[in-house]
């Protein structure tokens, strides 16, 4: 796996570098310390994840990785900064994760990791489940752990995530939609609308709304809007289509 690292701090770079070269599955990595010098870099080597910071000194990160997500095959991107108020939009700018300086060895491991299974550079060891039935988020000082399949739907929202469980239960995490979504099953886990993922097994009804819209009825009550691009795909894993 390809690398790029995005600091206008040499110290920051350097101390990423350190964590991430050590990593079984990267295997070049690349640094850049502006916006400029990182585009013409991503089109010139194609890395598949980019550690990217989000206050440049010749642009900002949020609007690079924007442009990089209207790209064919955009890489995987991870921001990598000391500021927490960005989380919501590094959510509508379909970043994998999004972790805070100083770096914590065991998330730039887990981010790695997330990457090379979606990008299946990372085969299931022999024995080994290939799908965990629970699910672990970080929720302010402490680590929930939730069936999956207790799972009704998530929720973006004001830069938290709401895991909605079928009981009524409500977990709060700070990490994206994108690094929660990234640890559930495609043929049961469906996203419906850039703030919205559900459990397709929870579903009871699905109505149309205005302007070609859609809203689901989860079993345990709740309603949840399914924007018109994502209409089709749900129509199939329904097999309505």
């Amino acid at each position: 796996m390809k690398l790029l690292i995005v600091d206008d701090e040499p110290l920051a770079r350097s101390e990423l570098r350190y964590l991430v070269e050590g990593h079984p599955a990267v295997t070049a990595v690349f640094e850049a310390e502006g916006a400029a010098e990182a585009d013409r870099m991503v089109d010139e080597v194609h890395p598949d994840l980019v550690f990217l910071d989000i206050k440049l000194g010749d642009g900002n990160g949020m609007a690079l990785a924007k442009h990089w997500k209207r790209q064919p095959t955009p890489p995987a991107v991870i921001f990598a900064t000391a500021y927490d108020q960005y989380a919501l939009d590094a959510f509508e700018a379909d970043a994998l994760d999004y972790v805070l300086k100083p770096f914590d060895e065991d998330r730039i491991k887990e981010a790695i990791d997330r990457v090379s299974r979606r990008r299946g550079k990372s085969p299931v060891p022999a024995g080994a489940s290939p799908e965990n039935p629970r699910l672990s988020v970080a929720s302010e000082d402490r680590t929930v752990v939730i069936l999956k399949g207790q799972l009704s739907y998530l929720e973006a929202q004001g830069g938290n995530v709401y895991l909605h469980t079928k009981d009524g239960r409500q977990v709060v995490s700070r990490q994206t939609l994108a690094s929660i979504s990234e640890q559930l099953a495609p043929d049961h886990f469906l996203k419906v609308h850039r703030s919205f993922v559900v459990n397709l097994n929870q579903i009871r009804e699905l109505q149309p709304a205005a302007n070609h819209t859609y809203e689901l009825t989860m079993i345990e009550g709740s309603k949840v809007p399914v924007s018109r691009s994502y209409v089709a795909e749900l129509k199939q894993a329904l097999g309505l289509n």
